[in-house]
Order: structure tokens, then C-alpha cells, then sequence
């Protein structure tokens, strides 16, 4: 089975062919964000408009890539929410035309869930049941993973989620958007003895986060200091300090909770250095395993929409020529 993988939920156009036999063929990514840098974070009816210009050219760029054409195609995968409206309209209107045209099944990807599997598609993967740490964009989500399909959720951010209180926070700082790479860049010149912000919601009961009043503290700190860049940089620091043990002390408590010792982490955050150094240590101390997507695949992509859109087919997963996107939509609902 042979799928054509579309993402488009906010500022990656993604396209992707994933093959049953022979795997990953192709993988094609155009990122908007020179288009958005000047605004200091996306503006989605300019999104939408470049998914529009940029989504056919790419599925062909795709196709010679992987060495294969359109009516090779088995089945095509679209991401269906959650995302931005606009945006997850171009993919899911071309992909559930295209297979219309080509009289083959298609079927709407959850976005958080093609993240979570998506590690699943390296040479070293996790055995169900297993945790998920899931840290992209809009969501930060602790996830009890039972099989496919199959999901308890844990906890989750009850106001910003990660992702924005690092663009948040850097933007503060005066970084360039995406302020995760930047404000991470940054903090590795800090002095992590200079301050030290709160770790939220750990002084409790439950596996919930909240990073709002964080990215305030680190605003609080950052008007009351002398603005140099070394101040900066160590603002930096004690931000991630902060975000860093505040996941490690949550995934701590969610291996004792339920017994489980391995690890998935997904999403862009995933690919935060100093997040993956920690959970390393702290799986090696409980014995367990922590994977991760390869850096390509933490961020939005095609590949992952692929990957789980040819799981969801194999089960006989498919979606009607009455198709909605979801902005909105829980994993639980799935």
C-alpha cells in the first residue's frame, strides 16, 4: 500500500509518500517562516494563501522523488485537524479530491496523533504500552498510550502550552520567530546560578501544566534587570531550566503512576537539546528508554501524515466524500 501524505495544518506545506513495503520514498517540506518572521508569528489567512501556491507543486516534487505517479497511489492522508482553518482546508480539499479523481480511499489524519506515531517510523521504537510526551505548538499533552487508537490522556496545559511560551519569551527577549531554536541557542550562553524561575504546577497533585505565569515571571525579571546580552542570556537560561525540569518532574510522576518505562517525546519542542539530555538521564535512572523522532520529523511534516494515514487505512479507516476539518479536536474523540 502506497500513501500520499498531506500537511497543512499552519505554516508547513508538507508532502510525503510512505510505502508498506519499502517504507519512507519520499518527503518534501517548504516552511513559511521568512513569510511570518516579520510579524512575529503566523498570520493565518497569509498562511492559507502560500499552502495554496506551494501544495501541487510539492506533490509533484514528491511523486519524482519517490519515482512514482499518481495512479501508483493506494490511498491519500490529509491532515483533518487540529490546525488552523483555513489552512487544514487546502490539504484536506486536495487530498479528498484527488482521491475522488483517482477512485481511491482517503482518510483524515489527527494532527497530535501523526506526531506521537511518528517516531514509530525509526529503526528503534517503542513496544505499546508506552507514555507520550507530546510538546507542539498549541499543545503540550502527557499521553498513557495503550495501542493505536488507544489513548488516555494525562495531563495537558490548562493555559499557554510550551511551544508559545517559548515564542512568547523570546519574543520578549527581542528573538527572532520561532523563538524555541533561538531562546535555546541563547540560554546555552546563560549562567543557570544567576536566577531561578518556579517549576508550575509541580508543588501539586496531577500531571496538568501551565506555562503562562512562567513566560510572565521571566517578563517580570526581564523589566526589572539591566537589558545587556547577558542578561538575556541568562534569562534565557533560567526559562528553559525552568520548562526542562518542569517536564522531567512531570514525566517522573507519570512513570510512577503507571508503571511504564518507555518514552515517546514528539512535537516541535522535541527537539529541544537540553530537553533531550534530561530525559535521557532520567530514563537511564528508572531503567526505561526515551525515543525520539529524527529532527526532520519534530516539526510539521508530510512523512508523519503519511505514516498514519497508512496505519489508519491498513485498519479500514476511511472518510466520505462528506469531509469536514476540525480546528478543533481531542485524540480522545478518536
Amino acid at each position: 500500500m502506497r500513501i500520499l501524505g498531506i500537511e497543512t495544518s499552519c505554516d508547513e506545506t508538507g508532502i510525503a509518500i510512505y510505502d508498506g513495503e519499502n517504507g519512507l520514498m519520499g518527503h518534501q517540506l517548504f516552511s513559511q517562516i521568512d513569510l511570518h518572521k516579520q510579524y512575529g508569528g503566523v498570520v493565518p489567512e497569509l498562511a492559507s494563501r502560500d499552502h495554496v501556491r506551494r501544495i501541487l507543486p510539492l506533490i509533484q516534487s514528491c511523486l519524482d522523488e519517490a519515482g512514482t505517479k499518481l495512479i501508483d497511489l493506494s490511498g491519500i492522508a490529509y491532515t483533518e485537524g487540529p490546525g488552523l482553518m483555513g489552512a487544514l482546508l487546502v490539504g484536506t480539499t486536495v487530498g479528498r479530491s484527488l482521491a475522488y479523481a483517482l477512485s481511491i480511499p482517503a482518510v483524515g489524519v489527527h494532527h497530535m496523533e501523526a506526531h506521537l506515531l511518528a517516531p514509530l517510523m525509526e529503526d528503534e521504537v517503542a513496544e505499546f504500552p508506552f507514555l507520550a510526551l507530546l510538546v507542539s505548538g498549541g499543545h503540550t499533552q502527557l499521553v498513557k498510550v495503550m495501542s493505536m487508537g488507544e489513548y488516555e490522556l494525562l495531563g495537558e496545559s490548562v493555559d499557554d502550552a510550551a511551544g508559545e511560551a517559548f515564542d512568547k519569551t523570546a519574543k520578549m527577549l527581542g528573538l527572532p520567530y520561532p523563538g524555541g531554536p533561538a531562546i535555546s541557542e541563547l540560554a546555552e550562553k546563560g549562567n543557570s546560578e544567576r536566577f531561578r524561575f518556579p517549576r508550575p504546577m509541580t508543588d501539586r497533585a496531577g500531571l496538568d501544566f501551565s506555562f503562562s505565569g512562567l513566560k510572565t515571571f521571566a517578563l517580570n525579571t526581564f523589566q526589572k534587570e539591566v537589558k545587556n546580552e547577558q542578561t538575556k542570556a541568562d534569562i534565557a537560561r533560567a526559562f528553559v531550566d525552568a520548562v526542562i525540569d518542569t517536564f522531567l518532574i512531570k514525566c517522573r510522576r507519570a512513570m510512577e503512576d503507571t508503571g511504564l518505562n518507555q518514552l515517546v517525546v514528539a512535537g516541535g519542542v522535541s527537539a529541544n537539546k537540553q530537553l533531550r539530555e534530561g530525559l535521557h538521564k532520567l530514563m537511564d535512572e528508572y531503567g526505561g528508554k526515551v525515543y525520539f523522532p529524527r529532527p526532520a520529523f519534530c516539526t510539521d511534516n508530510g512523512a508523519m501524515i503519511a505514516y498514519c494515514g497508512y496505519l489508519r487505512l491498513v485498519r479500514g479507516d476511511t472518510n466520505s466524500l462528506d469531509f469536514q476539518p476540525k480546528p478543533r479536536w481531542s485524540m480522545l474523540d478518536l
